[in-house]
């Protein structure tokens, strides 16, 4: 299939920070995106939380997971629309990086705890993860990734306004960087499989750990004739079964309409080159109004019945605790951290410890970091 012409081609990429010539075998995007995969961050995306705490259950979404299925569907919406799966596929694998654990709940705790020194973003800290803190190649810190996959990273929730974050502005190739525009379609889609991803995904969980019930898909406009598709051909099977079907069909819609939509942007739009994505007013990656609607009585759904429930709000206390507490500790006494991050940190209560705390405590699993409270915290001698 031929390239859209408003596509990001590898042989015509911003470039990376540290040039390196570009292999015969894969091309600049392809190598972002295998970088990416063989990072240590990724591997600990696998005992992150997405909603439920690895203690809950083997079979919940993690950030590992998670990641896995924003991948696919920006995959499938980049072949459909005509631009670069490999990137794509890069921004869709990097974009939860950043992310510290305990999901949502985490990353609050640490915002608020950080507060004095800029707080916590996890689109920044994922651009710090590919830029600095992941140390497997000799020639650089970070994973010296293509420019428009760190565009995709920092532009995953649309474009900045104001000036530069001071990370961003310290990247030796932020002089091409404008966080004012639109990103490439590709990281438009990779931002939007996100949304394609965990909603039904939450929603399959919310099922499996007996928040919902199935038949309540039936009162909302966005599951209704998925649901009654399968009860009409499929009466009797299983509920798991049930379950499955139904979603792979609301996830079948979602894609659909967007490939719809955007094409529809992108021809009112008169959409021509890769210029025209970054200047268009607003993103042109979207679901149309009927879809869109329909997608916010989900997510209104799920946040009373699921982000809400009881059992998940005791967990998001317990999560705030342990960060909260850990943050507190490690700013205060920096000489208990370990080899190798003691090294680094500045005095007791600098905006320097405190830079390398938060960097440290966001690339903890919800495992690691439960473990590192028990040794700071518990007097046993076993957990010494």
């Amino acid at each position: 299939m031929q390239p859209a012409p408003y596509a990001c081609r590898p042989e015509t990429s911003l470039g990376r920070a540290v040039p390196e010539p570009e292999g015969p075998l894969r091309d600049a995007f392809q190598r972002d995106r295998d970088r990416v995969v063989h990072s240590t961050a990724f591997r600990r995306l696998e005992h992150k939380t997405q909603v439920f705490i690895y203690l809950e259950g083997d079979h919940y979404r993690t950030r590992l997971t998670h990641s896995l299925e924003v991948a696919q569907i920006a995959r499938t919406l980049a072949r459909a629309l005509g631009v670069n799966e490999d990137l794509a596929e890069a921004v869709a694998l990097a974009h939860d990086l950043g992310h510290s654990p305990f999901g949502h709940a985490g990353e609050a705790a640490l915002d608020d705890a950080l507060a004095a020194f800029g707080g916590f973003d996890h689109n920044l800290q994922t651009f710090r993860v590919v830029t600095r803190l992941e140390r497997r190649y000799a020639a650089f810190d970070g994973l010296n990734l293509t420019l428009e996959a760190l565009e995709g990273v920092v532009k995953h929730n649309g474009p900045l306004a104001g000036p530069l974050p001071p990370l961003v502005a310290g990247h030796p190739l932020a002089g091409r960087l404008d966080l004012r525009t639109q990103a490439p379609l590709e990281a438009q889609l990779a931002a939007i499989a996100d949304d394609v991803a965990y909603t039904n995904h939450d929603l399959d969980d919310g099922l499996r750990a007996g928040f919902l019930e199935l038949a309540e898909l039936r009162d909302l406009a966005l599951s209704r004739a998925a649901l009654a598709e399968v009860e009409r051909h499929f009466d009797g099977i299983e509920p798991v079964r049930r379950v499955h079907e139904t979603i792979r069909r609301v996830i079948d819609r979602m894609v659909r309409d967007l490939v719809a939509e955007t094409r529809r942007r992108l021809a009112a739009g008169r959409v021509a080159a890769l210029a025209d994505v970054r200047g268009a007013d607003g993103p042109l990656v979207g679901f149309s109004g009927e879809v869109a609607a329909d997608l916010a009585e989900m997510r209104g759904f799920l946040r009373e019945r699921v982000y809400r429930h009881y059992k998940v709000n005791r967990m998001a206390l317990k999560a705030r605790r342990v960060v909260r507490e850990l943050l507190e500790v490690l700013v205060a006494a920096p000489d208990c951290l370990p080899d190798g991050w003691r090294e680094r940190a500045g005095e007791p209560g600098s905006p320097e410890t405190a830079e390398v705390v938060r960097d440290y405590i966001a690339g903890m699993t919800d495992r690691f970091a439960l473990d590192e409270h028990d040794r700071l915290f518990r007097l046993s001698r076993e957990r010494a």
